[in-house]
């Protein structure tokens, strides 16, 4: 637990996965400061009982200002921009938001004497495979300047770490969908990322139909499988992660998957179970660079954190089918 008085800087926590986060700390007992510049997060994402600074990581000063008002024991970084196809057009921006902007952070909590770090990367970081679950030693190839930067915060923070400057955990996970249904969040304010899930959903709701891209895959019923944990299940991942930093488990790297993964068509299946309703959809056809299977093996995390998903398909859809009707 962090000390008496002591606070997690949430970065990011106004978005999606930060305000969740947010609310888990506060929940379990931690003091809160929520940093986020507001231009994809929710003010109203934050939850009650965390101190909101609204503030820019590519101004350091802001960085350096919030690190020095509050007392922090710990940081929590979910602060960037996470969109692969802007990216790859944009991927200056990318650099400077996701490397530039952590490295301020990091210039920042070096003054005010703050080492442990939560990093939120991505298992975009991965070179594709065509079988197998990837590990934390399987290849590293980022097919994106979202993945590459992401990849470049990780480099960074293990020489840092090897510079005796911070203690760092660094989770990868692939998609995430879900909501925390015990809390009123807000209809309105800017969207979350799309994936499958969202799509399958934004279906439903008179968005056209779905497309199914390829059906011809060497799986089980023809079409991809993709890796989704629930959003509560991620945050619990980042919560034990802080808890192991302080028990002194530092400078690694865990994988969060459900170890299985869900093919395109369980998820239409059980979104029409769940709903009760048709999924209207069409199968097109393969794009380009998919492989059959993308799923992250979380065996090192259930071994080393303790962690393990425990929201099937059903809870993540059935959370996100209450919040959008």
């Amino acid at each position: 637990m962090v000390k008496k008085g002591k606070f997690v800087l949430v970065s990011g926590g106004a978005g999606y996965i930060g305000g969740h986060m947010a609310g888990m700390l506060v929940e379990a007992g931690y003091k809160v400061v929520v940093f986020d510049n507001l231009t994809t997060g929710v003010k109203p994402w934050v939850p009650e009982g965390a101190v909101f600074v609204k503030g820019d990581l590519l101004n350091i000063a802001d960085c350096r200002k919030v690190l020095g008002k509050y007392p922090v024991e710990a940081v929590m970084h979910f602060a960037a921009k996470i969109v692969v196809p802007e990216s790859v057009a944009e991927p200056v921006f990318y650099y400077r938001n996701n490397v530039g902007g952590t490295l301020n952070l990091l210039d920042a909590m070096k003054e005010a004497g703050v080492r442990r770090f939560v990093f939120s990367s991505t298992a975009a970081v991965y070179a594709p495979v065509e079988k197998g679950l990837l590990q934390e030693t399987s290849p590293i190839g980022p097919q994106s300047p979202y993945g590459v930067s992401k990849r470049m915060v990780e480099k960074v923070l293990t020489d840092h770490a090897k510079a005796g400057h911070i203690d760092f955990i660094a989770l990868r996970y692939f998609n995430v969908a879900g909501w925390d249904t015990r809390r009123a969040w807000p209809v309105k304010g800017r969207p979350v990322p799309t994936h499958l899930i969202s799509n399958t959903m934004k279906a439903l709701q008179g968005g056209g139909q779905l497309t199914v891209c390829g059906n011809d895959y060497a799986t089980p019923d023809g079409t991809g499988v993709r890796d989704f944990i629930h959003v509560v299940d991620l945050c619990r991942a980042h919560l034990l992660a802080l808890r192991a930093l302080n028990k002194g488990i530092k400078n690694d790297i865990f994988n969060l998957g459900n170890g299985r993964g869900f093919s395109v068509m369980d998820i239409i299946k059980t979104t029409q179970k769940v709903t009760g309703r048709d999924v209207p959809h069409q199968i097109g056809p393969r794009r380009l660079g998919d492989v059959p299977v993308v799923v992250a093996s979380s065996a090192k995390a259930r071994k080393v954190l303790g962690w393990k998903p425990e929201r099937d398909l059903t809870a993540i859809l059935k959370s996100e089918w209450e919040r959008k009707r």
